[in-house]
């Protein structure tokens, strides 16, 4: 084997074992239910519609098709096996330290400047969010085809291949298709022509060079339209109302040279960094000076350093796309955006080492000393950080603690520990976050969600109603309104509410639901089953629907809203959609079948019922183990659903 071989090899093999402790962590409340554990399309694995929805859907504020179907492979490969889906972030990024090895080496023809470019590269702290953050495949992925591009254009450069050029296009597509950041990769390529491929001078442009570069420019113009789309869609763009454009550019400035510090001191990594109140004159002047200073250097040494000047504006092209001009979601920085720009940060730094220390005749094993020595301690902090990806109360719990003012990151930590069924402590972090001024409509949602299950509704409605101040016209806000009121016992205005909401959004289906419990509620069955009609028309594939439908149209005592063959159609489709796998929907499906008098099959669908019930260790079994007593005496499970009990108390 060879020595790049070999090194390539061992690259790969030491990121993978650096990183191996995130195949035992879980998936985070932090994008990871979007992205996989509570997306329907993505869990169900790979499938035709699967794919479809996934180059069509513009969901949570992204469109990058490729991420969502390797996740999607990842579901049908491993399931919800978290430690299968980190894994495959760690093969990928394992793949892209070698690859960029691979690249270095065929562009410079050194060897360990380009290894050592490569290590930095996979065992610097500030990758670990790309790689231990399951959501963040999108970075590891485009990556790996950014580097494949970059490799086929290479030997396009060099041999003049067109099959390589076409293989370059090809993957810069896939590229764009797993993470639209790569849109500045165009002007890598020509950098790359500077220095190291020497088919440019700053003296003499060729329109050719420019002109082989349109099909690339293309399909970034293609991906940004794409892309500011999707986020418009969702609302992820902060407008300049509420973020001001002399304040993106500061931010801007600040950002950039905070990034360059992170290189050198990888202290206090957060996985959000709050947007700050106020940005002072000084840390902008300061960081316009810095990198002002660092333009200067890169003009001056343009020829008797080109790596320099090619791989500083590496750093600042490819971090462009993400640097808060057109400012999307609250962050003012993330140590994700660093995964591609920083190749072109590690080739400035290194290779000016190597020319320093080559021109001092600098004694190797000093230079292997050092080299290990600063290797070591990237391991070392990729450690330390690593263990704070592991769960998410940790991650935001550190979170909070290193950075201030931290409003995202208590509201995060507020629902990992809400999810741990800890509601008192939760809310105790909800309104500490609510402290710091800027109150984001989700923390009103939250707060509400919250103070629903402690049966607290008069303030969970008063939650609801300033999120909806917040986020006019929003239909799930208003339909959460409803609930509250129907909880509090007030009725005659849930339905005012849920009426309400179903004008905002015609196509949301809940408010609907909603409506159809608070008409049986009143003995208003009629309204009630035209309600549950409604949602089917809008929803006739959603089995929790399909199943809530025919549990009412079969169990109603009033036999004039009963329709048990309907019931049946309804309860064998919901069986159908949900994989036999969900027991509400057997439990249902039991009841129509004893509406219909087929007591056997009610019999096997409630015992299903238990069985998947009793594996998922839920709670309540009662209901289901009454049930079965009825059918087994050839008995119809019958109730009202009219209120009977006392508006709730607060």
């Amino acid at each position: 084997m060879s020595r790049p071989r070999l090194i390539a090899l061992l690259l790969a093999l030491t990121t993978l074992v650096v990183f191996l402790p995130a195949g035992r962590f879980s998936f985070l409340n932090y994008d990871d239910n979007d992205y996989v554990t509570d997306n329907p399309h993505v869990k169900t694995g790979l499938t035709s519609a699967g794919v479809k929805w996934a180059f069509t859907a513009f969901h949570a504020g992204n469109w990058h098709p490729l991420t969502w179907i390797s996740h999607m492979a990842d579901c049908t490969l491993f399931g919800l096996n978290p430690g299968a889906h980190h894994f495959v972030n760690i093969l990928f990024h394992s793949a892209n330290a070698a690859l960029l090895f691979v690249l270095l080496v065929r562009l410079t023809g050194k060897i360990w400047p380009s290894a050592l470019v490569a290590a930095l590269f996979a065992w610097h702290p500030l990758h670990v969010e790309s790689v231990a953050w399951i959501s963040e495949r999108k970075d590891v992925l485009s990556t790996f085809f950014a580097l494949l591009t970059l490799l086929s254009y290479a030997k396009f450069a060099r041999q003049n291949c067109q099959r390589s050029f076409w293989l370059a296009l090809v993957f810069f597509a896939l590229g764009l298709l797993a993470k639209p950041m790569l849109v500045t990769l165009p002007f890598a390529l020509l950098l790359l022509d500077f220095w190291p491929l020497k088919r440019l001078s700053t003296t003499h442009f060729q329109r050719t060079i420019l002109i082989e570069k349109i099909p690339f420019f293309a399909l970034t113009a293609i991906s940004c339209v794409i892309t500011f789309l999707a986020q418009k869609n969702c609302e992820a763009v902060v407008s300049l109302t509420d973020v001001s454009l002399r304040y993106r550019l500061e931010n801007a400035f600040v950002a950039v040279v905070n990034y360059l510090l992170n290189f050198f001191l990888p202290v206090n990594l957060s996985a959000v960094y709050p947007m700050p109140a106020k940005i002072f004159a000084q840390q902008v002047t300061l960081s316009v000076a810095v990198l002002a200073l660092i333009f200067l250097t890169a003009w001056r040494w343009r020829y008797s350093r080109p790596y320099f000047s090619i791989g500083w504006l590496w750093f600042l092209g490819t971090l462009v796309p993400v640097i808060g001009i057109v400012q999307v979601g609250s962050a003012a920085m993330a140590d994700r955006y660093t995964y591609l720009p920083s190749v072109g940060f590690f080739i400035a730094a290194v290779f000016l080492a190597a020319d320093i220390a080559a021109k001092n005749k600098t004694p190797k094993a000093v230079v292997a000393v050092a080299v290990g020595a600063l290797l070591a301690a990237c391991i070392f902090a990729t450690e330390f950080q690593l263990q704070f990806w592991r769960d998410s109360e940790t991650l935001f719990r550190r979170a909070a603690a290193v950075t201030q003012n931290n409003d995202v990151a208590l509201v995060n930590l507020g629902v990992a520990i809400e999810l741990q069924n800890r509601p008192a402590e939760a809310l105790a972090i909800y309104r500490q976050a609510e402290k710091f001024g800027r109150t984001r409509c989700q923390l009103h949602i939250n707060l509400g969600n919250l103070l629903a299950k402690l049966d607290r509704h008069d303030e969970a409605l008063a939650e609801f109603r300033e999120a909806l101040r917040r986020r006019p016209g929003d239909a799930k806000l208003q339909n959460f309104i409803g609930i509250e009121l129907a909880a509090l016992g007030r009725l005659d205005e849930a339905l005012s509410a849920f009426n309400e909401a179903e004008k905002m959004d015609p196509h949301y289906v809940w408010p609907h639901v909603e409506a159809a419990n608070t008409f049986f509620k009143l003995g208003r069955d009629a309204e009630a089953v035209d309600e549950l009609r409604a949602a089917l028309r809008i929803a006739p594939d959603n089995f929790q629907i399909l199943t809530t439908a025919a549990y009412y149209l079969a169990a109603n005592e009033n036999a004039g809203a009963r329709d048990a063959k309907f019931a049946i159609i309804l309860g064998s489709k919901a069986n159908l959609i949900a994989g036999g796998n969900q027991p509400a929907v057997f439990d249902a499906l039991g009841i129509a079948c004893a509406a219909n008098g087929d007591f056997t099959n009610a019999q096997i669908c409630v015992e299903n019922a238990l069985t998947l019930a009793t594996a998922a260790k839920m709670k309540n079994l009662e209901p289901l183990q009454n049930r079965l007593e009825l059918f087994k005496n050839r008995q119809p499970w019958r109730e009202s659903f009219r209120a009977t009990n006392p508006p709730a108390k607060n």
